[in-house]
């Protein structure tokens, strides 16, 4: 089996009967969380878990695992990431969409062809950001089109146009 493919992380227990917030990390939250489906955990020992019922409150989503019916049993799954088999995920026919961990390890280079080092994580938020770790210390370029204009990743490399500042050490 390839690496796992993270598609969350359970926060902290919402209410007493056991559901707990979810850190979605998919653009695919109602598939790979709905009722029934079986989702493996990391740690290992923490899981497979099972859907009961999701339901979004105040834009996040709550879960409610099977077997999980009290908020001392969902504080204890606090931190366990879900993750799936990157082989169960089709393909997308998009060419500008990209899984974490295709990006992850890819060399950084600039339009004209210097060094920046790799692409060592991929955050998150509000904005998409790579965290590229080099020579020069580590960088947060946000993943957009005109600031990462070719991603290559069967030529294992990313090619960033950086405005100025982006990459200096302070």
């Amino acid at each position: 089996m390839s690496e796992p493919l993270v598609v969350g992380r359970i926060g902290r227990p919402h209410g007493v009967r056991g559901e707990v917030t979810i850190d979605v990390r998919t653009d695919e939250p109602d598939t790979r969380f709905a009722a029934g489906t079986r989702i493996a955990t990391d740690p290992g020992t923490a899981g497979p878990l099972t859907i009961e019922r999701t339901r979004w409150h105040s834009g996040r989503l709550l879960v409610r695992f099977t077997g999980i019916g009290d908020r001392d049993a969902a504080e204890a799954l606090r931190g366990t990431w879900l993750v799936v088999d990157p082989g169960d995920i089709p393909p997308s026919t998009d060419p500008d969409d990209f899984h974490d961990q295709e990006l992850i390890g890819l060399s950084v280079v600039t339009a004209d062809g210097t060094d920046v080092g790799e692409v060592a994580d991929i955050l998150h938020h509000g904005q998409d950001l790579l965290v590229v770790r080099g020579p020069a210390g580590e960088a947060l370029v946000p993943f957009v089109a005109a600031l990462v204009p070719e991603v290559d990743v069967p030529g294992g490399r990313l090619v960033i146009d950086p405005p100025p500042g982006l990459l200096d050490e302070s």
